[in-house]
């Protein structure tokens, strides 16, 4: 890659020069595969650019993009950059309330808009922010009779680009080279779970040097794919479908739909893959779903073959020495099981995944990888370009993130939070500089807000939140309570494919109580299967049969951290099976389905102090949304269950 390089539309000209012809992009529309080459690509980003230019688009000024993974948009990124303006990637299931923040907040006069259900939305947002001038739409389905003004359609954008272009002959090169690394190149919203989403000022010189350094590591290049289903908005998509693309020059992939993505990746079969903890579990899940419903010889099969890959898989993966007759067995085994399940899983050709976004139960990460998957974490936040740190082949560790990155220093300050300096660190908050002397000490080194340790060869180990990490209560005649990390415990929990969520209390209490989410999909088919009749997720969380079968997960996790040092103490006591899924449109999650664990503690305080004050049940009305933006209100009898515990035991060597 040429020096020049160093923005990332000079990046995309250089891919359109160097190789031309090769698959940047490609979309599946109705079932059939469209590509767009490098070429083709660099032209649409051209015309796309001088059609907002056209309308008034100028440097400094903000795009906001809502949509799914489509490839117009991710040219549109590209597009405001070139004209030296700012994309500004919105959340697409965020309701019209939550967008009007982030519009306000950023200045927001341009807007594309994937299809129908987004511009429903902007217009929306339009009635109380007039200030949106034109809106953009790609998919032209239903949007035919809209009249509105500033409606323009991505075809006659790119057609009013044309006439631009050959009106202004040299304009959009010398925009092009204008640029510069140290411009912001995107602005990224914070998920918000302690207050307001605050908008995180990224420049090219950060996301490029963030995207050099992954490809460098796992030698990414034109022969890679990635299928990019997660939403424009997290900063992880950015950096691996806009940065690493735009360095590495590999092919995306963007399925058809979001409920497609498993048979669109068995199609594509990417070599490239990542995704946040929750879609690992999600598709492990799937897989146990499956293997519930198989005939009595595939269960055996299954349970054999896993037990010797959980027992040296991840050995094999890493290279290091296994036994001849465990290595026949694995071979037999990634023949008749792990292969197989690859395949079904859409891995087949997984040269190298990763995941990001929050901590992964060490469980889960052991399963990939014994089957085979060169699963890796990738630890990081919106402020850093999700980079930090990343594991390497060779290097991997169950309970760390890995070493610190390229071009990142690292240090652990003495209260135990994580400072991170270096290439990736965010230029500012946008609008906020307060909120930027925060995070950002006078040395350069930005506060993360995690806690963390690093062990003797320089590999960080995520212990949680620092704002989340407690104490137990402490016994009569000891000095301190337990260290109490309650996403640790929690990720412990969602390994179990019946647990979809799980929200743990204990800070400054005697003992871990417990708010469970069931997996609906999951635990009905487990129902259905032993002719247990439901009515529903109340009535299903509600059955004694489930709240058996998740205390018999629970169990396992005491068990677990009963042998582990310093955890027996934080085992769960008590829990309850709430009454409706934690939803991001209730306040509950964040659109990246973090846990906004103060909310939830204070809306749901009377289970809370049921939990903690003995009672055997306890009844509850909750107000939810409807994605039609109705309100309902569910209520039930919740049942409070008595968890196993077990005696502080000795880790097995």
């Amino acid at each position: 890659m040429q020096t020049t390089a160093n923005t990332f539309p000079r990046l995309l000209l250089n891919h359109a020069k160097q190789q031309p012809d090769a698959p940047a992009v490609r979309e599946k529309d109705l079932g059939i595969w469209q590509t767009w080459s490098w070429a083709e690509v660099a032209r649409e980003v051209r015309e796309f650019a001088c059609g907002l230019a056209s309308l008034g688009f100028k440097a400094g000024d903000n795009l906001a993009i809502v949509g799914a993974n489509r490839p117009h948009l991710y040219m549109a990124v590209v597009a405001a950059q070139s004209l030296r303006g700012v994309p500004v990637p919105l959340y697409q299931d965020a309701v019209a309330g939550e967008m009007v923040f982030m519009l306000e907040d950023a200045s927001i006069e341009f807007v594309i808009a994937e299809d129908q259900e987004q511009v429903d939305k902007l217009l929306e947002c339009r009635e109380t922010r007039p200030a949106i001038r034109h809106i953009i739409y790609d998919d032209p389905r239903g949007l035919r009779h809209y009249d509105q003004p500033g409606l323009v359609s991505h075809e006659k954008l790119c057609e009013l680009g044309r006439a631009w272009d050959a009106a202004h002959p040299g304009f959009f090169d010398q925009s092009v080279a204008a640029g510069e690394p140290g411009d912001v190149a995107v602005i990224l919203y914070t998920s918000g779970t302690t207050g307001r989403p605050k908008g995180v000022c990224q420049t090219h010189a950060s996301f490029i040097a963030a995207g050099r350094g992954g490809v460098e590591t796992d030698k990414l290049g034109p022969g890679d794919n990635i299928m990019s289903y997660l939403p424009m908005a997290w900063v992880g998509d950015h950096l691996f479908s806009v940065a690493q693309w735009l360095v590495g020059g590999f092919t995306l992939n963007c399925p058809e739909s979001t409920e497609t993505v498993m048979n669109d990746m068995r199609e594509i079969g990417p070599s490239y893959y990542f995704g946040p903890p929750r879609t690992f579990e999600g598709l492990l899940t799937a897989v146990s779903i499956r293997m519930e419903d198989a005939a009595a010889p595939k269960r055996w099969l299954y349970a054999r073959f896993m037990a010797l890959a959980r027992r040296v898989g991840a050995d094999i993966l890493n290279g290091a020495p296994v036994g001849f007759g465990d290595r026949l067995m694995y071979g037999i085994g990634n023949l008749v099981i792990y292969g197989p399940l690859r395949n079904v899983l859409g891995m087949s050709r997984i040269r190298v995944a990763y995941t990001a976004g929050a901590a992964i139960g060490p469980d889960l990460f052991r399963f990939y990888r014994s089957i085979g998957v060169n699963l890796k974490q990738f630890y990081g936040q919106t402020e850093t370009c999700a980079y930090v740190c990343l594991q390497q082949d060779g290097k991997v560790k169950l309970q760390t993130v890995g070493s610190a990155a390229p071009g990142i220093e690292l240090k652990i300050a003495p209260d135990g939070e994580v400072l991170v300096r270096g290439v990736s660190v965010l230029k500012e908050y946008y609008k906020r500089p307060d909120a930027t002397a925060e995070v950002l000490d006078a040395d350069g080194y930005f506060h993360t807000g995690d806690a963390g340790v690093l062990d003797a060869e320089g590999h960080l180990r995520i212990i949680d939140r620092a704002k989340d990490v407690g104490r137990m209560a402490a016994p009569d005649g000891v000095a301190a309570g337990a260290m109490f990390a309650p996403n640790y415990i929690e990720n412990k929990l969602k390994f179990f494919p019946q647990i979809k969520e799980a929200v743990c209390f204990g800070h400054e209490r005697d003992q871990v109580c417990a708010f469970i989410n069931i997996d609906y999909e999951a635990v009905g088919n487990w129902a259905e299967r032993r002719g247990l009749a439901y009515g529903g997720y109340v009535d299903l969380a509600g059955k004694p049969d489930v709240l058996a079968l998740v205390a018999d997960c629970i169990a396992k996790v005491n068990t677990d951290l009963a042998a582990e040092e310093g955890m027996a103490d934080t085992q769960i006591a008590r829990f309850m099976v709430l009454h409706k899924e934690l939803d991001p449109d209730d306040d509950e999650l964040t659109r990246t389905r973090k846990v906004r664990r103060g909310f939830i503690a204070g809306k749901y305080a009377v289970l809370v102090d049921a939990l903690y004050g003995g009672k055997s049940e306890q009844y509850i009305e909750t107000q939810v949304k409807f994605e039609d933006g109705r309100t309902g209100v569910v209520s039930a009898t919740l049942n409070i269950v008595e968890s196993k515990r077990f005696a502080p035991m000795k880790a097995a060597a």
